[in-house]
């Protein structure tokens, strides 16, 4: 095998290894994530996980920064191909509930439980979660912008208020929908952004007219 082809592998398995860790962490928790835990569940020795992470802190902060990348690719990525504007906003909004709707992670959103498990415990792993909040909420105002300087949201709407009530719209479908009915919990969740964008928007006709 060519270097190349050595490297290619390594990053595979690399890959998959934080696959597994960011299911782990919605499953047991970030802050308990170690490469032992790691090695018993992809069923490898440790010390082949520790020439990729020198440490359990250097494995969670990967396991961020995949968790970021696979926010990129299953919600922000398909969201980006949807036209500028209130149509944009609507399709992030559906990729994010499809992926939850998907079981994508069996327990839950990753964002959303490390929020809850962080918000407390200061550190690396912290500041990192909350560059990827920070980072999210300011993308999510600048889609928002973008529909009110394209006149598909009025030109007085509340940037950072609307982007707030997207996200909180999220984070409430993912967490009732673990302990209440799944289907009712992300119908609600696509219907109170549907109501709120047409309610705003000059041209409902952008928009779906309701839900199936």
């Amino acid at each position: 095998m060519t270097l190349d082809g050595r490297v290619a592998r390594g990053e595979r398995t690399r890959t998959a290894a934080l696959d597994a860790a960011v299911v782990l962490a919605t499953e047991a928790g970030l802050h308990g994530l170690s490469l032992a835990q790691l090695a018993d569940t992809l069923g490898v020795s440790k010390s082949g996980l520790f020439a990729h992470w020198r440490s359990k802190e250097a494995l969670q902060l990967a396991t961020v920064d995949r968790a970021v990348q696979q926010w990129q690719e299953r919600i922000i990525g398909p969201a980006l191909r949807a036209p500028r504007g209130v149509r944009r906003l609507w399709a992030l909004h559906e990729a994010r509930i499809d992926f939850y709707a998907a079981r994508v992670l069996p327990g839950g959103c990753f964002f959303t439980n490390t929020e809850f498990e962080y918000n407390a415990r200061p550190g690396p792993v912290r500041d990192r979660l909350a560059e990827a909040f920070a980072r999210w909420t300011a993308f999510l105002e600048r889609l928002v912008q973008e529909a009110v300087d394209l006149g598909e949201l009025p030109a007085g709407a509340d940037v950072q208020q609307l982007a707030y009530e997207i996200d909180a719209l999220g984070v409430n479908a993912v967490m009732r929908s673990r302990l209440l009915d799944p289907d009712t919990t992300y119908r609600h969740a696509r219907q109170g952004l549907l109501n709120r964008l047409r309610a705003l928007c000059p041209d409902p006709t952008l928009l779906p007219e309701g839900l199936s």
